[in-house]
């Protein structure tokens, strides 16, 4: 199970990174997270960015809606959904579990 927090209206979530896959998505739940596999490898922020494509592609938003608040020189990441409630975040990452 994903533990989805909420800050200041925004959904925040944990992500662990496996850069330099075959393809990008979305494993799994891992760890109270997601697992996701990423192409990019983690040279000059291109897996961060490959992250953050990623959940934009799923979650329907902007790029520049999907940030990574904090690990982002760690596999570890914190991923926070601006303008998306933990509510309506809850049920599209569900389904990946």
């Amino acid at each position: 199970m994903v533990e989805l927090r909420e800050k200041n209206g925004n959904a925040v979530f944990v992500v662990k990174a496996q850069p330099r896959s075959s393809k990008s998505r979305i494993c799994g739940a891992y760890n109270g997270g997601l697992k996701v596999s990423l192409k990019a490898a983690p040279v000059d922020d291109a897996a961060n960015r490959e992250c953050c494509k990623l959940f934009s592609k799923v979650f329907h938003i902007p790029l520049s809606r999907v940030h990574i608040i904090s690990g982002s020189t760690s596999r570890t990441k914190t991923v926070m959904l601006e303008g998306i409630s933990s509510v309506a975040a809850a049920p599209v990452i569900e389904s990946y579990c």
